[in-house]
């Protein structure tokens, strides 16, 4: 059971980035193959395209917080004195937490409203909330990795390691 926990928390959002990006390009292949050998196009082939894009996009920022390698300057952070830099850090985790927790609270309330309205994709007929839940679902994830950050850089705030540049796995 420990096993299955420290592999949901070091790689779930890996290995769902890796099967979403494979089948994304897998099917802009196909996509390729029937456009220009066959001479036909599919109908849904470009829409679900753009719905795996979208969901990638979602999960790669909680992966993105897990390893640390959010947006950050990291130029802006030398001009600190060397004793102030975790504490800058620290300001700039808790910050994107805050950011994560907003973002995934109106994401809810408007994937709410999609849910209520009933509408479907197009082609695929897919429930559009389905498709804006990606928002909340990446960003509730982000805010669960940054929180694990933040616990991670109080807890060493006062030793002598580099925080900066350290994930949580």
């Amino acid at each position: 059971m420990k096993s299955l926990t420290n592999f949901l928390n070091n790689h779930v959002e890996e290995y769902l980035c890796c099967i979403l990006m494979f089948t994304l390009s897998m099917l802009l292949i196909l996509q390729v193959f029937f456009r220009y050998c066959l001479g036909q196009s599919l109908t849904w082939s470009e829409e679900l395209a753009r719905y795996i894009f979208v969901w990638l996009v979602y999960l790669g920022v909680p992966y993105g917080c897990l390893l640390m390698r959010h947006i950050k300057i990291d130029a802006g952070l030398m001009l600190f004195p060397k004793f102030m830099r975790k504490h800058v850090v620290m300001i700039g985790e808790i910050s994107f937490f805050l950011l994560a927790i907003v973002v995934a609270y109106y994401s809810a309330a408007f994937d709410y409203k999609q849910f209520k309205i009933g509408l479907v994709s197009p082609a695929l007929k897919i429930p559009m909330w389905v498709i804006y839940l990606a928002p909340f679902v990446g960003f509730s994830l982000a805010a669960i990795r940054q929180l694990q950050v933040i616990l991670k850089g109080i807890k060493n705030l006062n030793s002598d390691n580099n925080v900066t540049d350290q994930g949580v796995a």
